[in-house]
Parts: structure tokens; C-alpha cells; sequence
């Protein structure tokens, strides 16, 4: 075999045999011309003796050459080529051949032991491998010496060379003698060959890949071969393998083509990633092997690339399987899908392929039709399959062109939810948490679900004891809420409503999951003017916890997690709620005072890299803000007495000191909200350029409160000048695009150049009056009304210009 070690040469082998002959070799068994002894001795008309095939090709020689044909020994003319086989010598050769090999049997039963020498080892390996190619025949004196398992048990010599030469050995013994294959298949022999797989010395794993390759030509060996424990495995290894040889990959590859007539093979292979034996099985076999490739099939864990090619490659086979009569293929075809559709990838295949219109049949069909438990089944699939962003819309699944969408279909859904087990409804419900994941598909879903008046029954399942199940309903209504916030808040209010649940969800006292976020999302998403769903929650206690929540999250109290952002921002909108309904009631502004909302609000502008938690902080910030001129308190001036009031010049009026100078009087960040207090400024000024232009606003509303006809807006802009928050302001109305943004960023501007010394340094940057100018021009009517009052600070438009009349 190419590679193999330097074992020796054959002669140096045979030296110690040739020593064993009992007899010695007669020279009448010798060919005169080939010198070896002779297997077919025939005689000539001269009497002489030859081996056939020596003298054959003596004659042919003689006549290529135009010579006269003579015999070889006496060199004297023969008549004829005629040839008589000596049958007697041939015998005798035999029957000596017989006594010798006998004798070098022995010798060699006695050379294959734990004992022997490295050299007694490997002589005795060399004479069975020339035994075996002499004569096919030799092969079951081999078996009858009963020498195979003495060859195996050489694969356990600590010698490279012998371990080698066994292999190599038992290969040559094995092949074209299924007899021999059969004794490999007792015991563990051919669990030893397996461990050669692994072995570092690639000549004896060639050679033992070699071997397996001959055996796996017996059926039965394929089955012993597939049994052994991570055969299979390490083959399927080899033929992925990048490092190994190439003459290895080959063998392997076809090892596994022989192993592929056992179904358990097949089930291994798939099993350790070769899937188209399995899959050619599941297209091309019997009813029987169909079913039970399929069956398997659904058991097995696949990888999301494998199954984009198990849904290419046998995808409308399975939907073929789930529209039959026949329940057990039915299963195992479902299960098979169940598996391949967990995807989004294969799920849109397996779209492609039609599987949306039976698997709806299925659903909606009775009991006789489809069990639950498979109805269960058919469920999850569909479920995975709205999650592959398909168009919905546009695809039938039932009679006169319906979708899954269609009004007709959400009801039996919802139906079936309503009379079917916790496990089925919570499969129906993901399936409507996939259609509202988008939405164009959310709209629908909703009209379909208020035309039934079904918001109830969805709400109830916040209560469900099934983990997954709540967790269902939960997404499911966090989807919902923006298409119907009123009727949630509806259900979730009041006495009977399902609040408390919500809230048991939100303040569970382990790290932030998707649940929470999500039922933190849908009371967020209510509007935020329904000061019913606010007020409850500050009677029963929810935004304490909800303040809390939020602390522990900033202070690193709870465990971190992917859903902590979501969790958060919801918890930060959820606690604004409060911020836009203070006027409604007294106990609103005492929670904001109790908890220091400002502070709180104020921290969270540093929440860096969530971008809705400072957008909500900001504009949280803003409505506190607008509340501070009437929560500041106003010092008492003491009456100036009679003189004072008849004589003013007389009466001195105190100085006061420590007031606010914004809002004119005594402001603390916790009691008024003032934003002079605390570190808000600047962090709102620094949120100004922010890259999102929504964050860039809400920003610019809260401090635009600094300027507002309500307060000292002089004082205002010198807050503002001192913070360095000037540039920051005029970058927005030369750098923002958002035409929201610029009409709020124009009105300041016109409040800041109301300053003489600010529109004195402004009429200079050419930059700022001509965005200015372009808002003049370009604006809506009353941005254009503060553009034109901005551009008289600075001497650009005359006062008496009346293009506008005067604004209060």
C-alpha cells in the first residue's frame, strides 16, 4: 500500500518460514525457467517439465522471434506446442506445499501472541497476507486456523509497525470473502478498527478506513459498524474535514454511502449533520420508510441553515403528508415541519410551498379531522410561520380569498382560543402575536378583535397561571396597545380590571425579562391624558413601584439583561404619566414632590445610548417645568404703614434675596420643579445636538419654559448666557432639519434677541439671519409671524413693516 512503513523485505520475512519446511524443496518441483515451484506442471513431447505459464510464454517468444521452436532445456527441435499436464507431480507439489504450510500455520499461531517478538509479529502477518493473495481459496484455511481474531488482537500491540501490518492484514482477508466479513462482525472487533479512526498516525487511520470500507460491502457488518458508538460521528467528521487526506475523505465518504442501506445508520447521519440520506429516503422511499424518515426527522435538533435546506429540499413533500387521510404520516409530517418551519428562513420556504391553507384547514377542521394534540401542533407551526415577515395580506388560506388577516379568520382564532386548552390557546395566541409584530398586520388584527368585542377575553389571560401563556397574552397586548389604547384602558381600570396582574408582572423581583418589558410597554401606550389610569395607579400604589424600579435599574440593583432597555424606557414613559395630568389633581403634584420627580427625570438625561428614556425624561421635564411659576412661593412683602402709603419717599422697601430669579420666587428642584435647581440645564443644553432630532426637541421644549410670557424672561436668557446654552440653541436653527424642531428653535430665538446685547453679536453671523430669513419665507403662518419679529431685533425688516398684525 502506498505509504506503508518499511516493514522489511518479503524475503527477509519468509527467511524464518523457509526454515520450517519439513522436507526439502525437490528439484523436480522446480520450473526450469521461472526457478519457482510449480502450480501447474505440464510436460512436453520430449519429456521435459515446465510450469504452463513459463513455457507459454517461452513459445510466444520463440515465435515473435521467426526461431525455431525448441525446448528450452535440450535445445533440440520440438514438433508440436502440445502440453500434458502431470497431474501426478501437480498433486504431489500440493500435498508438499500442504505439509509445509501446516507447519508455518503453527509457526505462525505461535508468532500472533502477546508475547512475540516485533519481528516474529510481522512475519507471521506477511505470510497469511501472501497465503491470502495465492490462492483465494487459502482465505478459509485462514478462517479455519481460526487466525482473524489473532490478527485483531494484534491491533492492541504497542507496535506501530504490527498495528499497521494487522490492519493492513485483516483488509486483505476480508475482501471478496463475505465468510471472513462475517467473523469480523462477532465481538468487539470491529468496535477496535473504529478507534483507529481517531488515532494521530494517519497511515494506520488510512489503512483502517481501508478496512471499514471493505466491510461495509456486507449488510450485516453495516449494522454492527453503525452500532458502535460514535462510528458514524467520526466518519461524518472526516468527510467535512478540511486537514485530512484526501484518499481518507474519499473512503470515508463511501463507507457512509455502504452504511446508508441500514435505516439506523441513516438516522445516526442525520442525526450528526449528513441529512440527504434521510431526506432522499423521506422523497424516494416506501410509504413505510416515508413515515418513519419523517417521524425521525421531528425529533432531531437542526441548525437554522440546515433547516432552510430541509425545507428546500423535502418542504412540499411534508405539506403533501399533512393533506393525506393517513393520521400517522399526518403526524410525523407535522412534527417534521414543527421543527424545519422554527426559522424565519425555512418558514418563508415552506410559505412559498403552499403550507398556510392546510395547516389553517386543520386548525379550524373538528376533532374527527385533526386531534387537539396535533391541532396543538399545527398551532406552534403557524406561529412560527407569522414570524417570517411574509405578506399575509396578500395570501389566501381559505374560501372566497381569504388571509390570515381577514376579519372571518381573526374571529375563528379567537373562537377557538375561547374553547380550546391552555397549551393550544397559548400556540393561537403567539400566532396573533405574530401578525400584530407588524403593523400593516396589527391594524387588522385589532378591528377584527374590537368588532367581537374580544378585548376582554385577551386581557383576562393576564391572570393565567401558564407562564407561557400569560407571557403570550402579554406580547400580544403590548402589540395592540397603540390601535387600542382606550378599550385596554377599559379593561385594566376599575375594580375588576386586570392592573394589579399587570403590575404583579412588572414588579417581580428578578432581572428585567421580556415579560415585564412587555406589560411595562402596554400601560405606557395609553394615552397619556387619561387621567383615570393614572389616578388609579397613584391610588393603589403603582408608580412607587415603578419609581423604585427605575432606581434599582440606574444603581445597578438588578441583574442585567437584553430586555433592560425595554424594561426601562417603559418604566420611564409609564412614570411621565403623572407629568401630564398635574393640574387634574393635588395628589399628583405631592407624589412628584414626594419622589422628586425632577431629580429623577434629571438623572435619567444621562441615560446614554436610550434614546426614549431622555426624550421621555425631557419632555417629563418640561411639564414640571411649566408648573413651577405657580408652585414657587412668592414672598410676603410687609405693608410700608400710613407715612409709607401717604408719603412714599419715606417708606424703604426691604431687599429680598434668595428668590428664584426666573419664577420670582422661592424654588427648590424638588418642591417646584424649577430647572434653575439641579443639574437639568446642562444636561438638556448638551442634549441638544444630539443625533436624534426627537431627543433634540423635547430638550429644546424644556427649556424653552425658561422663556416663557409667564416668567421673567430677561432673567431667562441670563440663565441661559451663563449655562453657555445660546450656541447650542442657534445650532438648532442652522443645523436641524426637522421642521418641528426649527419653528420650536425660531421661537426661542426670537425670545433670545429680545436682548440687545445677544442681537447686537446675532446681526453680525450671517448664518443665523438667514435661517431666519428662510423661515421667514418658508415657515407656517406663525412661525413666519416670530421669524419676522426675530429679524426686527436685528434690524432686518423695519418696524413698521405691518406685514403682520401685532401679537399679544
Amino acid at each position: 500500500m502506498a505509504g506503508s512503513y518499511d516493514l522489511g523485505s518479503e524475503s527477509d520475512d519468509n527467511f524464518q518460514y523457509e526454515r520450517q519446511h519439513i522436507e526439502p524443496t525437490y528439484d523436480a518441483f522446480i520450473c526450469p525457467l521461472s526457478k519457482q515451484i510449480m502450480k501447474d506442471p505440464v510436460t512436453l513431447e520430449n519429456g521435459q517439465t515446465f510450469q504452463r505459464e513459463a513455457i507459454e510464454k517461452w513459445f510466444n517468444e520463440c515465435k515473435e522471434n521467426g526461431r525455431n521452436l525448441v525446448c528450452p532445456l535440450t535445445l533440440r527441435e520440438l514438433k508440436t506446442t502440445d502440453m500434458n499436464p502431470s497431474i501426478a507431480l501437480r498433486n504431489t507439489i500440493e500435498e508438499w506445499n500442504a505439509r509445509n504450510e501446516a507447519v508455518q500455520l503453527d509457526f505462525t499461531r505461535k508468532s500472533l501472541t502477546p508475547s512475540s517478538s516485533e519481528t516474529d509479529a510481522l512475519q507471521a502477518l506477511r505470510f497469511i497476507q501472501q497465503l491470502a493473495t495465492k490462492n483465494v481459496s487459502n482465505k478459509h484455511i485462514i478462517r479455519n486456523a481460526e487466525l482473524i481474531p489473532m490478527i485483531v488482537d494484534m491491533l492492541k500491540n504497542t507496535s506501530r509497525k504490527v498495528r499497521f501490518r494487522a490492519l493492513e492484514t485483516l483488509r486483505i482477508v476480508v475482501e471478496d470473502d463475505n465468510d471472513n466479513k462475517e467473523i469480523m462482525a462477532e465481538g468487539d472487533k470491529v468496535r477496535t478498527i473504529v478507534k483507529f479512526l481517531n488515532h494521530e498516525q494517519s497511515k494506520e487511520r488510512e489503512e483502517a478506513v481501508s478496512l471499514l470500507y471493505e466491510l461495509t460491502k456486507s449488510e450485516s457488518l453495516c449494522e454492527k459498524i453503525g452500532s458502535v458508538n460514535g462510528a458514524i460521528l467520526i466518519l461524518v467528521g472526516m468527510t467535512s474535514s478540511n486537514s485530512e487526506n484526501l484518499l481518507i475523505v474519499e473512503k470515508a465518504d463511501k463507507i457512509l454511502e455502504n452504511l446508508e442501506k441500514n435505516e439506523n445508520n441513516v438516522r445516526q447521519m442525520a442525526e450528526n449533520g449528513r441529512l440527504q440520506p434521510l431526506l432522499t429516503l423521506l422523497l424516494d422511499g416506501s410509504p413505510e420508510i416515508k413515515l418513519s424518515m419523517a417521524s425521525y426527522l421531528g425529533e432531531l435538533a437542526l441548525s437554522n441553515d440546515v433547516k432552510v435546506f430541509v425545507a428546500r429540499t423535502v418542504g412540499s413533500s411534508l405539506i403533501d403528508l399533512i393533506k393525506t387521510n393517513d393520521m400517522q404520516a399526518r403526524e410525523a409530517a407535522l412534527k417534521a415541519l414543527n421543527q424545519v418551519s422554527s426559522c424565519e428562513s425555512s418558514a418563508k420556504v415552506l410559505v412559498d410551498d403552499g403550507i398556510l391553507s392546510p395547516l389553517v384547514q386543520d386548525l379550524f377542521a373538528g376533532p374527527t379531522r385533526l386531534p387537539m394534540r396535533l391541532k396543538e401542533v399545527s398551532a406552534t407551526i403557524l406561529a412560527n410561520i407569522v414570524n417570517s415577515n411574509s405578506d399575509f395580506v396578500s395570501i389566501p388560506v381559505g374560501p372566497d380569498h381569504e388571509t390570515l388577516v381577514s376579519e372571518g379568520i381573526i374571529h375563528s382564532l379567537l373562537q377557538l382560543i375561547s374553547n380550546t386548552g391552555p397549551s393550544i390557546e397559548c400556540k393561537l395566541l403567539q400566532v396573533l402575536v405574530g401578525l400584530t409584530n407588524s403593523p400593516a398586520t396589527a391594524i387588522a388584527v385589532a378591528a377584527a378583535i374590537k368588532s367581537l368585542g374580544a378585548t376582554g377575553s385577551l386581557v383576562q389571560f393576564i391572570e393565567a397561571p401558564q407562564k407561557d401563556l400569560r407571557m403570550a397574552s402579554i406580547k400580544l397586548l403590548q402589540n395592540l396597545s397603540t390601535h387600542m389604547g382606550q378599550e385596554l384602558a377599559d379593561c385594566l381600570c376599575g375594580p375588576s380590571g386586570q392592573l394589579s396582574s399587570l403590575f404583579k408582572v412588572i414588579a417581580e423581583d428578578i432581572a428585567s425579562t421580556e415579560e415585564q418589558a412587555a406589560a411595562i410597554a402596554i400601560v405606557a401606550d395609553v394615552h397619556e391624558m387619561d387621567a383615570r389610569l393614572t389616578r388609579q395607579m397613584i391610588d393603589d400604589g403603582y408608580f412607587g413601584i415603578v419609581v423604585s424600579r427605575i432606581k434599582m435599574i440606574r444603581q445597578g440593583e438588578t441583574r442585567r439583561s437584553r430586555f433592560v432597555t425595554p424594561y426601562l424606557e417603559g418604566l420611564a414613559r409609564v412614570l411621565s404619566r403623572i407629568t401630564f395630568v398635574l393640574t387634574d389633581d393635588p395628589k399628583f403634584i405631592s407624589f412628584c414632590r414626594d419622589h422628586d420627580l425632577a431629580g429623577i427625570f434629571t438623572e435619567l438625561l444621562q441615560a446614554n445610548g436610550v434614546d426614549n428614556v431622555q426624550m421621555v425624561s425631557a419632555l417629563a421635564l418640561e411639564n414640571l417645568s411649566q408648573e413651577s411659576k405657580k408652585l414657587t412661593i412668592l414672598p410676603e412683602v410687609p405693608s410700608p404703614g400710613f407715612c409709607g402709603l401717604v408719603f412714599p419717599c419715606l417708606s424703604n422697601q426691604p431687599v429680598m434675596t434668595g428668590l428664584c430669579r426666573v419664577h420670582g420666587g422661592t424654588c427648590t428642584q424638588r418642591d417646584t420643579f424649577c430647572l434653575i435647581e439641579g443639574q437639568a440645564l446642562a444636561r438638556l443644553v448638551a442634549l441638544l445636538d444630539h443625533t436624534n432630532d426627537k431627543i433634540a426637541e423635547a430638550s429644546l421644549a424644556a427649556l424653552s419654559t425658561l422663556l416663557d410670557d409667564t416668567v421673567n424672561i430677561e432673567e431667562g436668557v441670563s440663565v441661559l448666557c451663563e449655562i453657555e446654552g445660546i450656541k447650542p440653541i442657534l445650532d438648532v436653527l442652522l443645523e436641524k432639519q426637522s421642521e418641528t424642531l426649527k419653528r420650536r428653535a425660531v421661537w426661542m430665538v426670537e425670545r433670545l434677541l429680545r436682548t440687545e446685547d445677544i442681537a447686537y453679536e446675532v446681526s453680525s453671523d450671517p448664518k443665523v439671519t438667514t435661517a431666519l430669513v428662510d423661515a421667514f419665507r418658508h415657515g407656517e403662518y406663525r412661525t413666519r409671524q416670530i421669524a419676522e419679529r426675530a429679524l426686527k431685533h436685528v434690524d432686518k425688516i423695519p418696524n413698521f413693516s405691518g406685514i403682520f398684525p401685532k401679537m399679544g
